[in-house]
């Protein structure tokens, strides 16, 4: 058990760090801030090849059918989470800085009429809460696999995903013009949710079906990213009328990733 653990607290570390290096390109680089709408597309195709290549195929496959009505759970959550919580968070945010949103973006020229239904922020938060449910399912993940022996491809895996995936919420959070601190405090939480999910697994390894639990987690995940990518990101997509073919390519070059992730590199191991 000593091993295990040992060999968990290696994996989480380094899942971390790589993480963090994801995060850091679009806060660091401000070349790379500049084309937001781009890492918005990006993002909306990360989210989706990851939903579908990824989480609704491992959960059918851990949980069986029965998992998959988890997706529409966390869809709803997220859409609930927006509508009645995260959009009042947001509204006080705004009170706090004395600047409201619409003001700020009826000022600044590029942006069009972005996010009419919800106060700026509301998206980023509704990213941060999405993703990191899911890291936090990856967490456990990987204590699970370590416990059976498999532990290096699915860290492998997970490292791989968890690098465009923190740099998809960098971006988003830039994108709802979160100050660069605040965006890279929550990025370093986002990465927290690995040792927090490993440590969940250590709590609950003897008391929960393991395969029941990792197939619904990762069902719920996948109904969570596809709000955010269906609902949130690509209706702001369609507004940026003069960027259509580049947004386009942006977004499937993010769904192409993710299938090349899963089609090429270390898969979870079944």
């Amino acid at each position: 058990m000593r091993t295990e653990a040992v060999t968990l607290l290696l994996y989480v570390a380094g899942i971390t760090g790589g993480a963090l290096a994801g995060a850091a390109i679009p806060l660091v680089f401000p070349s790379v801030r500049a084309r937001s709408g781009l890492l918005l597309s990006f993002s909306a195709g990360v989210m989706l090849g990851a939903a579908f290549f990824h989480m609704l195929p491992e959960a059918l496959h851990e949980g069986g059918v029965a998992s998959l009505t988890w997706t529409l759970g966390g869809f709803l959550f997220l859409f609930l989470l927006e509508r009645y919580v995260l959009v009042h968070f947001c509204k006080e945010e705004e009170r706090k800085e004395e600047a409201s949103c619409e003001v700020h973006l009826h000022t600044s020229p590029g942006h069009g009429h972005h996010h009419d239904h919800a106060p700026a922020g509301t998206v980023g938060a509704a990213a941060f809460v999405g993703m990191s449910l899911h890291t936090l399912a990856d967490g456990f993940a990987l204590g699970t696999s370590i416990e059976i022996g498999v532990g290096t491809s699915v860290f492998l895996a997970i490292l791989f995903h968890k690098m465009p995936s923190s740099f998809s919420l960098a971006a988003i959070l830039l994108h709802e013009r979160y100050a660069a601190r605040r965006a890279l405090l929550l990025s370093g939480l986002f990465t927290l949710m690995i040792p927090l999910g490993a440590a969940l697994f250590f709590f609950l390894s003897h008391r929960l079906d393991h395969e029941r639990f990792a197939g619904a987690a990762l069902a719920f995940s996948a109904g969570t990213f596809l709000h955010l990518a269906v609902a949130d990101l690509i209706p702001d997509l369609h507004r940026r009328r003069s960027e259509r073919l580049a947004l386009s390519a942006a977004l499937l070059a993010g769904v192409a990733l993710m299938w090349a992730l899963g089609a090429f590199g270390p898969a979870h191991a079944h």
